[in-house]
This record gives C-alpha cells, sequence and structure tokens, in this order.
C-alpha cells in the first residue's frame, strides 16, 4: 500500500533517543555542569516536538502503536521540560517520582503491545520499563537516592542505543530497500 508520508518512525526513534541519551548521561553522572539543563532543553525541542510530531504523522499511516508510543513520549518531554524548567509550577517532594511512576505504568502496557513490532522496538521498550522503575525509585521521597539514579541513568543510555539502533535500521533499510539492519520480526 502506497503511504502518503515517509515513515516517521526513524525520526520519534532517533528523538527519543538522542534526549534519553544526554539526560540519561546526566543521571548517570557522566555529563556534570549543565547537563540536566543542556537535556532539558533537547527535551523541549527534539524528544517533545519532533516526536509529537512523528506520532501525528503514524496517525495518518494508521499505525496505532506508533501514533501512541511517540505522541505520548513526545508529549512526555514537553510536559518534563515544564516541570523542572517552569518556576510558576511549585514541585513537591514526591512530584518527580509520581510523575515517573506514572510513566512506568504506560511503558509497562506499551511493553506488552510492543510484543507484536519487533525485537527492536521490544528491547527499546523493555529497557525503558527497568529505566522508569529505578528513576522513579531514586526519585522517591524527601531525598533522592542517588545510586538508584544512576542505575537509571545507565539503564537510560542502554535506551537510548536500543532505539538508536531501532532509528538506523528503520532509514537505513528504507533507504537501501532491504535488510541491512536486522530487526528481528515478532509474530
Amino acid at each position: 500500500m502506497e503511504q502518503r508520508v515517509a515513515d516517521p518512525g526513524p525520526l520519534g526513534l532517533a528523538a527519543f533517543a538522542m534526549t534519553t541519551f544526554c539526560l540519561s548521561a546526566a543521571n548517570a553522572n557522566l555529563w556534570h555542569a549543565g547537563g540536566a539543563s543542556a537535556a532539558l532543553a533537547l527535551a523541549l525541542v527534539y524528544g517533545g516536538t519532533a516526536q509529537f510530531a512523528a506520532g501525528m504523522w503514524e496517525f495518518v499511516r494508521k499505525n496505532t502503536f506508533g501514533a501512541l508510543a511517540f505522541t505520548s513520549y513526545g508529549a512526555f518531554w514537553i510536559s518534563f521540560y515544564v516541570l523542572l524548567k517552569i518556576p510558576a509550577i511549585p514541585a513537591g517532594e514526591d512530584t518527580v517520582a509520581i510523575f515517573l511512576l506514572g510513566w512506568t505504568i504506560f511503558t509497562v502496557y506499551m511493553t506488552i503491545a510492543a510484543m507484536k513490532v519487533n525485537m527492536a522496538v521490544l528491547s527499546v521498550f523493555v529497557a525503558l520499563t527497568a529505566t522508569f522503575v529505578f528513576l522513579t525509585i531514586g526519585n522517591w521521597g524527601a531525598t533522592a537516592h542517588t545510586n538508584m539514579i544512576k542505575i537509571g541513568g545507565w539503564l537510560g543510555i542502554l535506551t537510548a542505543l536500543l532505539a538508536w539502533y531501532a532509528s538506523a535500521a528503520g532509514v537505513i533499510n528504507e533507504t537501501h530497500g532491504k535488510v541491512v539492519l536486522p530487526v528481528g520480526p515478532l509474530g
């Protein structure tokens, strides 16, 4: 079937990967001075806006999974930026943890849906679920549990690398007109 728009999946995955990588590098304590602020700026523009747009294009392609995933995670990045950077919104000690818990729940059921996409996408969702679990626990309570946040950061880096692979496979395979990078089809 002829599509009216190019596959937005590689864009959505690339935007997700880049933003996740940068914020996770800060969470893993690899990116020090200004890392979190730079990652949050990236979250608003690339992770948020580009992913949200990819989700809208997935709606046009009638891909419910891609539409929900990219639109939702695009909105995640935009709202995370607003939560942390807009001073008019006071955050309590459990605000980030509850926010992340909601996204953990969403990610769990999207992981179940990803079991019918392909191994590359499923691996992104499995790693992302683990990332959210550790970041939620790490941000729970009056004081951050830095070791849990660091583990979440390293898991986020793994998630980003897997998402970059899935993005690269999408664009390279499409451009070459054959499978160059396998994604492991699922039933």
